[in-house]
């Protein structure tokens, strides 16, 4: 059975898209630590980010990376954290979180979104890669 992820790369699932390309996906988390909370992933399901191949594995880095950059651009905050834990999703996932304090990057503290809110979002961040 396809993940929630392997459903939103085929389309069968909207989401808020940041970035795409042939190997990953960047898109807001809908329920989001912060303004801004986007997840990086690799198309192809795999469960752990430690199965992917080095290639993807480094790939997926390197976009998280690129995709970080612009999500600073445009949400305020002292910087943004990283965070793999894997056991929610079984498709290997990057969580980039505008940080402001450490609470950001418990998964407790919960921000809401209207639909426009979030579309407005990712066109913003779009506007910076």
């Amino acid at each position: 059975m396809s993940s929630i992820f392997t459903k939103i790369v085929n389309g069968e699932i909207p989401c808020y898209k940041i970035a795409e390309d042939e190997n990953y996906l960047a898109f807001l988390d809908v329920n989001p630590n912060a303004k801004g909370h986007t997840l990086c992933i690799p198309k192809q399901e795999i469960d752990s980010i430690f199965d992917l191949e080095e290639e993807l594995y480094l790939g997926l880095m390197k976009f998280s990376r690129t995709v970080a950059k612009a999500v600073e651009k445009t949400v305020e905050c002292k910087r943004i954290g990283v965070a793999v834990v894997g056991l929610e999703v079984p498709h290997a996932h990057v969580h980039l979180i505008p940080l402001q304090d450490m609470d950001d990057m418990r998964f407790q503290r919960k921000v809401s979104l209207t639909k426009e809110e979030f579309l407005e979002l990712a066109k913003a961040i779009q506007s910076n890669l």
